[in-house]
């Protein structure tokens, strides 16, 4: 065959050896507005340290291996003892080792924490969703574990340890610990009220012993974990370590992983308990309220994880189509591909802005923003991750069918696109959450209107769209059925304030007339002409 004939022209080189962290203006910019001057010098250099590495070739080639080569369980060892472990891949845990030492689980032991960690979350996850997982639920522990001062002083320090410290030993003998979650059972799924898994009172203060199963225990080769279970006063949260004081290990059958559509680097896996030793975490009857400051925290990720996987595909789009040619010209400098690659990264931008706003109220504790996350955080898990999807296939298809290919690295975003708006309870599950906090919580309706009007008089379709959102929220009756149509537009108007308050007059604009103002169609790439789509589109790009 002539050498000739294999010739490469006109093919995209890797996005590879660029900065993620310095390369995306909105988080750059989201960062500075939020985090204290003081801080900005440290958080610069750590997140343009995680940058690098997430835009190194050796990073990528971790997140490639760890999807191709998924975690094994192995419940017995060679003679038939029962051992419960799973096996990773090294780069799996070469990705949690760099997450956990760059202070991903530690935000609560630093000043500007959620901010900083924010913000490194949303770098680092484009190397790969999957081991998010565990780093998300080592975090979002810590709070819930503060129902127990007792417990927290023991576990927070393992918690918020930037040492990865892998291996099944007594969490006293390692230098930092990973946590998991186990709520959901069989038969009732996001309605934990129906668990069936029972805790019988030991004679110690505050122990227990569970018998039991959970469908989905998210990260199962965890130090401990956060479980539900039914107790004499009702349903309880518990800590259920891995390992025992004594060295000795917990009973923790996992009869299997799931084989999921994506994440498949992380193990989620099916576990038996049956005589499991485990350590009351708040008052009997009160599970759901103290494993809710958990769930709040990690509804937060998943928007987090969502705005990551959107900029890491819209980053791939705008390459691909800077390098590739087509028709006599760059695909960039098309006029119908422009408005693709714009309206992409407006959703990309959008979440980004948004994350970063409520991982700030997370810092600043004050009563006035614990009371706008109570209704952000629900709104922005709903719409972020519900337009994670179909804006990551949108990305996918301005690669043609070099992206539909597994070497482009899209599929992959592909697969985990859909997971962040599932985990910790699906569309329904927090639409109907804002509705019950806006039917109870007065203060936080009274914080998140603050939170919008602060941007009105600004652009005239911002302030049609708060009108709008009133004339809704002045009526609830029969408002389930409604629900979601409800919160997609306090997700849209909280965003649309927020970029006219912080983004580009070009980024404003473009958000406003189409998501508020109606001068959109039901595709991507259907912004109006007349906008600054080329400006939208630089800001977007990733400079290697």
């Amino acid at each position: 065959m002539a050498a000739t004939t294999h010739t490469v022209t006109n093919q995209a080189p890797p996005l590879v050896g660029y900065d993620v962290f310095a390369s995306d203006r909105a988080l750059v910019e989201g960062v500075e507005r939020h985090l204290d001057p003081a801080l900005l010098d440290t958080a610069h250099d750590e997140l343009s340290l995680l940058g690098r590495s997430a835009g190194s070739a050796q990073a990528q080639e971790w997140g490639a291996l760890a999807n191709e080569n998924p975690p094994v369980l192995r419940t017995h060892d060679r003679y038939g003892h029962r051992i419960d472990e799973v096996d990773f891949h090294p780069s799996w845990h070469r990705l949690l080792g760099k997450a956990v030492g760059a202070g991903l689980t530690a935000a609560w032991a630093r000043p500007g924490g959620h901010v900083r960690r924010a913000a490194g979350f949303l770098v680092w996850s484009q190397t790969e969703g999957g081991h998010g997982c565990p780093v998300s639920m080592t975090h979002a522990a810590v709070p819930a574990l503060r129902a127990d001062p007792e417990l927290a002083a023991e576990w927070e320090p393992r918690l918020t340890s930037t040492v990865y410290d892998q291996g099944l030993r007594p969490a006293s003998q390692k230098a930092g610990a990973i946590f998991g979650m186990g709520m959901t059972e069989k038969q009732g799924g996001s309605d934990v009220r129906a668990n069936t898994t029972r805790a019988r009172a030991l004679s110690e203060d505050g122990t227990y012993e569970l018998t039991g199963h959970k469908w989905f225990c998210s990260a199962p080769m965890s130090d401990g974990f956060l479980v539900l279970a039914q107790a004499e006063q009702g349903l309880t949260c518990f800590l259920v370590p891995r390992v025992l004081q004594d060295g000795t290990r917990n009973v923790f059958a996992i009869q299997r992983l799931k084989d999921k559509l994506g994440n498949r680097s992380n193990a989620s896996g099916e576990v038996e308990f049956d005589g499991t030793w485990a350590r009351r975490v708040g008052e009997e009857g009160r599970g759901v309220r103290t494993i809710i400051e958990m769930v709040a925290a990690t509804r937060l990720d998943c928007v987090i994880g969502s705005s990551a996987l959107m900029r890491q595909a819209v980053v791939q789009a705008v390459h691909h189509a800077t390098h590739r040619e087509a028709f006599g010209g760059r695909l960039i400098d098309k006029p119908l591909m422009r408005n693709v690659l714009a309206d992409l990264a407006l959703e990309s931008e959008a979440a980004t802005t948004l994350a970063m706003r409520l991982a700030a109220a997370y810092d600043d504790g004050g009563e006035q923003e614990r009371a706008f996350l109570r209704l952000a955080v629900p709104a922005a898990k709903y719409w972020v991750t519900k337009r994670c999807t179909p804006m990551v296939g949108e990305a996918l298809e301005c690669l043609g069918g070099n992206g539909y290919v597994e070497e482009s690295g899209m599929p992959r975003l592909l697969r985990e696109a859909p997971l962040n708006s599932i985990w910790e309870g699906s569309g329904n599950v927090q639409a109907l959450d804002v509705l019950r906090a806006l039917q109870r919580e007065p203060l936080a309706l009274n914080a998140f209107l603050t939170e919008v009007g602060a941007a009105r008089g600004a652009d005239h379709r911002l302030d049609g769209a708060i009108k709008g959102l009133l004339t809704e929220l002045a009526d609830l009756e029969g408002a389930e059925a409604r629900a979601r149509r409800l919160v997609e537009r306090m997700a849209l108007v909280l965003q649309g304030s927020l970029l006219v308050r912080y983004a580009p007059p070009e980024v404003a604009d473009a958000f406003c007339a189409s998501r508020l103002g109606g001068d959109w169609g039901a595709a991507f790439g259907t912004l109006p002409h007349t906008l600054d789509l080329a400006s939208v589109v630089e800001r977007a790009a990733a400079r290697p």
